[in-house]
């Protein structure tokens, strides 16, 4: 339940933000009503190509390097030993 409440508040901050942006620049409620729309479709249509990028990234990287060193498990780890 704690995970519907979170994800529901994720959601509704996003759309709160791309409908204030698109708003701020146009002054128009339709355009920040279609914002808040069309860009969290968006943007849940490209993460995973995102994430399948960096994950690509991870393993050639990893492939690259010495068996005997550490490999992150995850994209977000990658980013940050690549650091």
């Amino acid at each position: 339940m704690q995970l519907i409440a979170f994800k529901t508040s994720q959601i509704c901050l996003h759309m709160s933000v791309a409908f204030a942006v698109a708003y701020a620049f146009t002054g128009s409620l339709a355009v920040g009503g279609v914002a808040a729309v069309v860009e969290p479709i968006c943007n849940v249509t490209l993460m995973p190509l995102h994430d399948k990028l960096w994950e690509r990234m991870r393993q050639r990287r990893q492939s690259a390097k010495q068996p005997s060193e550490a490999v992150a498990s995850t994209p977000l780890e990658a980013v940050a030993t690549a650091a």
